[in-house]
């Protein structure tokens, strides 16, 4: 009966392998009924004078994740606590005391955009004095200065996996590629940085064409994305409501380009909107464009010739510094406005009334999901202040007000195999504390060998790995009786092809000399 209860897992692990296994992604909330509730806001201000924030980013990794960086529109940047006890009768300028733990002066212009890279050691800051900044946080010190363009930097975007490459977007029509290894030259004893790419009037204005040559200008890109497929740029421009998606290795052309159906009947949409803001989630999957038309539009980037897959209204966008987030689990859609509230809606539940965030004074720009911290939320706005709300469901906030935070039950993110590759090696080396010993290999290789495995296989292959493992220690023995042989000759036991095709560390750590299997070669899959 065991043997035939493991054959059977065996066998669902091996279908899983072969036809795919969908695992539903789990929301942020559960139910659909929200409440929110702000935790405090702080000043954006210096010197005691108030300035408008711009930008605002949480730390992206969840040992940093209770910081974040806002920028504003004097070239300030600050970095702030949110795990800090607020008082809820304390004034937002006292908030800002008690939070913010650094503030400097970035660029001496507004800076429009930030973005945290290198696990949250570095900063990037996009300034309206056309340049772009690479900042070591721990040392609060500028390492690099990345120009080329000729108008004011709107929008940035890091690679998904390679945090020194970049994607940015400027007024100047143009969007550029930059590599932060590469290094070109010195100025005012910081390194500048040229781009390695750019595409020029890539987002042109119909009217363009009626201006003369000598006066004839692109118009502005207003945000960009590195797609997670890693090669993919996206881009969006002020004159129209056109997504264009364009191949790092050959940007001549755009290879796609997206837009929404609009209505013919509705002669008020004959004319084109702009876009604002872009965002995709972890999965990059879901894309949402948010346009001057008070609609956000949801793509589904694997179906781009179908258009958007869904549209939300309810804000008003009335200006191109209002931005719109969509959560990293692809289940909630979070905009500012121009009306001065907050809106969230249902990725799913479309039509459902958006929940509103109501507080701020003034227009709501920037937004931003904490990516650990499940429902943790920051807004900024015109009335100079950044305020943090938690986001919780009415049913179950009462029945579990008095659960642990460990209780709460986190998101599982699979791994690419990248990424597995390097935390593979890293507990390798955190678990062999000699590796980097000027000693032979022979110790730590010793180390790894003593570390006890679990009994993995049929008891075919365990006779066969008992019989190798007598040899191997035979092996062994007679070359530690005889150390000085008259020939010179090392006892050496190499296992034979079948023999590394049949024990079970191959399934995990397979030979580079032999071809990797998939699991259907090691477990029976009945038709």
């Amino acid at each position: 009966m065991e043997s035939s209860r493991s054959r059977s897992v065996f066998v669902n692990i091996g279908l899983r392998e072969l036809n795919g296994f969908r695992v539903r992604k789990r929301p942020f909330f559960p139910d659909s009924e929200l409440t929110c509730r702000e935790l405090a806001g702080v000043a954006v201000e210096h010197d005691g004078i108030r300035t408008p924030p711009l930008a605002v980013s949480f730390c992206k990794t969840s040992r940093n994740s209770r910081f974040f960086a806002v920028s504003d529109e004097d070239g300030h940047v600050s970095l702030f606590n949110s795990s800090k006890k607020f008082d809820s009768s304390a004034t937002h300028q006292e908030n800002t005391e008690n939070a913010r733990f650094r503030d400097w002066i970035a660029h001496y212009n507004a800076v429009f955009d930030i973005s945290w890279i290198k696990g949250d050691s570095c900063l990037l800051t996009a300034s309206g004095d056309q340049t772009i900044k690479l900042w070591d946080v721990e040392e609060n010190k500028c390492t690099g200065v990345l120009i080329g363009h000729t108008g004011t930097v709107k929008s940035m975007c890091p690679h998904p996996t390679n945090s020194d490459l970049l994607v940015s977007g400027s007024r100047d029509g143009c969007f550029a590629l930059w590599d932060l290894r590469c290094k070109s030259s010195s100025y005012k004893e910081e390194l500048c940085i040229n781009s390695t790419d750019m595409v020029k009037g890539a987002h042109l204005s119909p009217l363009s064409k009626r201006i003369r040559r000598r006066k004839a200008a692109s118009s502005s890109i207003t945000s960009v994305l590195y797609l997670k497929d890693e090669i993919t740029i996206a881009t969006a421009g002020a004159p129209d409501s056109a997504l264009k998606f364009w191949d790092t290795r050959k940007l001549k052309v755009p290879i796609a380009q997206a837009s929404p159906q609009s209505d013919p009947t509705n002669t008020k949409e004959n004319r084109s909107h702009g876009i604002v803001s872009l965002s995709q989630d972890s999965s990059g999957t879901l894309l949402t464009a948010s346009c001057k038309d008070n609609r956000i539009y949801l793509y589904n980037t694997r179906q781009l010739d179908k258009g958007p897959v869904q549209s939300f209204s309810g804000c008003r966008i009335d200006s191109f510094f209002v931005r719109t987030m969509i959560s990293p689990d692809g289940e909630y859609i979070l905009s500012g406005s121009s009306d001065g509230n907050a809106y969230i809606w249902q990725v799913n539940k479309p039509h459902v009334d958006p929940t509103l965030l109501k507080g701020h004074d003034f227009e709501v720009t920037a937004v931003d999901w904490s990516p650990s911290e499940i429902g943790k939320v920051a807004t900024a706005s015109d009335d100079f202040t950044v305020r943090l709300w938690n986001i919780e469901n009415n049913r179950c906030s009462d029945a579990n007000s008095s659960a642990s935070p460990s209780r709460v039950k986190r998101r599982v993110t699979a791994l690419s195999n990248s990424e597995a590759k390097e935390i593979l090696e890293m507990n390798r080396e955190a678990e062999s504390p000699q590796k980097h010993s000027p000693l032979s290999s022979s110790s730590s290789d010793d180390y790894i060998n003593n570390q006890s495995m679990p009994i993995i296989g049929t008891p075919e292959s365990q006779k066969k790995k008992t019989s190798l493992s007598s040899s191997l220690s035979l092996s062994s023995s007679l070359s530690l009786s005889s150390p000085s042989s008259e020939e010179g000759e090392d006892v050496i036991c190499e296992r034979t092809p079948e023999t590394t095709f049949n024990s079970p560390s191959s399934v995990l750590n397979p030979p580079s000399s032999v071809k990797r299997r998939t699991i259907r070669d090691y477990f029976l899959v009945s038709p």
